[in-house]
């Protein structure tokens, strides 16, 4: 009687269909170091597609995430080193200088923390700058907003407008940052939601300009606030950070009631006005159509009384084209919206003030003036989310 192995044998060396031919099953399951890698091919794949690096845009989640992605493996000196042949781009700083030598050493003195020692001990050179504090504070110093039930309805308000495209996110600048104004920093959406001033615009003897600061209010979607100052929040949107435009049909909802019945118990807000340059620096002479659109809470002569020593009427002496009494509303968000609907025409150009310090005024358009007040109308009626300016042939036309 044949024993077992000797059965076995003969049934496996009598399969000639191959039935009992097992090939080992692969894991499925990826490395950690091939999910690496997969990682930061996708970051190369977004920049061959777009010809940049993924931005931290709240409103496209998957560019976020690729953004979130370059952002953890620059802070991991392992991580960086094990794609760097992978780093066609060169997004991650994994160049090692060799070191051979004493010489070499001093040589890679990359903080010159080994440079002349004739500052002294006790010269900080390298603290933190000012900006680097400011960043700091900007996270450090929040705390919980005990009263966050009043804003978080109105953050998923501002959060489903950016997602319908009601709201966009645009690049910061200063005339931006105002009280009432939504801001992204990091990610994050935050309201600016009071300002505090503590100090007023003034010069040095130098002529160095110490500009206005003070405390602010602010409240983040998650439930905390901050007493920043104005100056640190700024630095911190300049360096990364958007500002949410407003919900467009809602404010022109509110124009458009704020126009209609004007009685005499109605409250006069401020002025709208159009003025022309009388600059007679050719840059500015030579150019048609010029006019600055603006708002003053009080009368338009008073406003423009020292012109030739203001920057932002490119320090020359204007004459007053047209103007409008607003009653009933805010007319910075109506110069605001006017300013949003001439924007691709803006006068870009320097200007220098009697300190000889340079400012880029950005309230100057190139338009007509038939144009503009067919705007402003147009604005009041609230019709003009249905317009737009024709630069090229200087007109305003239904989309």
């Amino acid at each position: 009687m044949k024993n077992k192995e000797d059965i076995l044998k003969y049934i496996f060396d009598n399969d000639p269909f191959g039935l009992l031919i097992v090939t080992p099953k692969k894991s499925a399951a990826r490395t950690s170091d091939e999910r690496l890698a997969a990682s930061f091919d996708e970051i190369n794949d977004f920049i061959e597609k777009n010809d940049r690096e993924p931005k931290p845009d709240i409103t496209n989640i998957s560019e976020y995430k690729l953004y979130s992605t370059l952002r953890g493996l620059r802070d991991n000196d392992e991580k960086m080193m094990a794609l760097e042949p992978q780093d066609k781009y060169k997004l991650l700083n994994t160049v090692k200088k060799e070191i051979n030598s004493i010489y070499d050493i001093f040589g890679d003195d990359s903080l010159d923390i080994l440079g002349d020692d004739s500052e002294g001990i006790f010269d900080f050179k390298h603290t933190p700058k000012d900006f680097e504090r400011a960043k700091a504070d900007f996270v450090g110093k929040r705390v919980k907003c005990k009263d966050f039930d009043k804003y978080e309805a109105i953050f998923k308000e501002v959060q489903n407008d950016l997602a319908l495209g009601k709201r966009k996110l645009v690049d910061f600048k200063e005339p931006n940052l105002r009280e009432g104004n939504y801001y992204v920093h990091n990610g994050i959406l935050f309201l600016l939601e009071s300002i505090t001033f503590e100090q007023e615009d003034h010069y040095k003897k130098d002529g160095t300009r110490v500009r206005k600061d003070g405390r602010t209010r602010c409240i983040f979607e998650n439930g905390t606030e901050s007493n920043i100052l104005l100056r640190s929040v700024e630095k911190n949107l300049y360096n990364n950070g958007k500002v949410v435009t407003q919900n467009m049909n809602k404010v022109i909802e509110e124009f458009s009631e704020a126009f209609s019945g004007i009685t005499k118990e109605d409250e006069k807000a401020g002025y709208i006005y159009v003025l022309k340059s009388l600059s007679k620096k050719e840059e500015i002479s030579s150019i048609e159509n010029l006019y600055k659109i603006g708002y003053s809470s009080t009368s338009i002569q008073e406003r423009v009384k020292n012109a030739e020593n203001e920057p932002t009427y490119l320090m020359a002496a204007v004459k007053e084209e047209s103007s409008w009494l607003c009653y009933n509303m805010n007319p910075q968000k109506f110069e605001s919206l006017i300013h949003r609907f001439f924007g691709h025409t803006c006068l870009e150009i320097d200007v220098f003030d009697n300190k000889g310090i340079r400012h880029t005024p950005r309230e100057w358009f190139i338009a007509p003036l038939k144009a503009i007040e067919q705007a402003i109308i147009l604005l009041t009626s609230g019709e003009i989310i249905n317009y737009i300016y024709d630069k090229e042939n200087k007109v305003i036309v239904k989309k």
